[in-house]
Order: C-alpha cells, then sequence, then structure tokens
C-alpha cells in the first residue's frame, strides 16, 4: 500500500500572466480597463511531479497546446486580480484532478448469482418474446 502524496501546488512563479481587455458587455468599462487575465502554464518546464506531468499531457483538452503549455483566459470578474486568482483556481483544478493516478483496474469473474440471475432474465424475456406470435389452435 502506497502513502498518501501531499496535494500538488502549482508554484505561482511559473504562471505567466498577461493582461488583457475582456469581451462582451461592460458598458465603457470593458472598452477602457484590462481586466481580463491570460494565464500560459508551461507544462514540461514547470517543478511539478514526472508523472503529474505526464497524465497532464495525456488530457484531451483544448486548453493544451502541441507544445504543452497550459493557456487559460479568465474574465468572469470585474478586476484583473479577481480575474487572476479565478485563473490560478482553475489551473489548480486541472493539476489536482490528475494528481492521483488512476486506479488499476483488475479483472473479475462474474458470481454464481448474478450468473444465474442473467439466465433466468433470458429465459423470461424469451416467453414473453415467444408469446408474440400468431395464436395456435
Amino acid at each position: 500500500m502506497t502513502t498518501p502524496r501531499p496535494p500538488v501546488q502549482v508554484d505561482e512563479r511559473e504562471v505567466e500572466f498577461n493582461a488583457i481587455r475582456a469581451q462582451g458587455a461592460g458598458g465603457q468599462n470593458v472598452n477602457k480597463v484590462s481586466s481580463a487575465v491570460h494565464l500560459r502554464f508551461d507544462i514540461p518546464a514547470s517543478s511539478l511531479p514526472d508523472d503529474v506531468k505526464e497524465r497532464l499531457l495525456c488530457l484531451r483538452d483544448s486548453r493544451i497546446t502541441q507544445e504543452g503549455v497550459f493557456v487559460l483566459k479568465a474574465q468572469q470578474h470585474r478586476t484583473q486580480e479577481m480575474n487572476r486568482a479565478d485563473a490560478l483556481a482553475r489551473l489548480q483544478e486541472v493539476v489536482d484532478s490528475v494528481a492521483a493516478p488512476p486506479r488499476i483496474r483488475r479483472a473479475t469473474k462474474p458470481s454464481y448469482g448474478s450468473k444465474q440471475r442473467r439466465l433466468e432474465g433470458k429465459s423470461q424475456r424469451s416467453e414473453i418474446k415467444s408469446l408474440r406470435g400468431r395464436v395456435q389452435d
């Protein structure tokens, strides 16, 4: 039995933030203030454990480029600081989703009782279907 590993924390120094103007509704504020945040996180160059990096790169996520850079845009909030915190939390959420290795599936055989229940169900279904035919005199 393996000991549980402490949670993997993303180092904020390895994350690159760029402030950009947000899209959508917001009136004059959205046209003047760069409140949205573009987050870039280079997975292969990060200090994450190798197995976590590998599982991150294997994710079928459109936010991960071919070079292995995770790109995220946060524009939910009105201030840049809140969008920055939101982007970092979303990145941490993705890392946490792959931090624990998947459990190994061990094949098992069906029990005697489950086989009997399956066969009983099949025979009942067969009986129902056989009664659908033409009526014999």
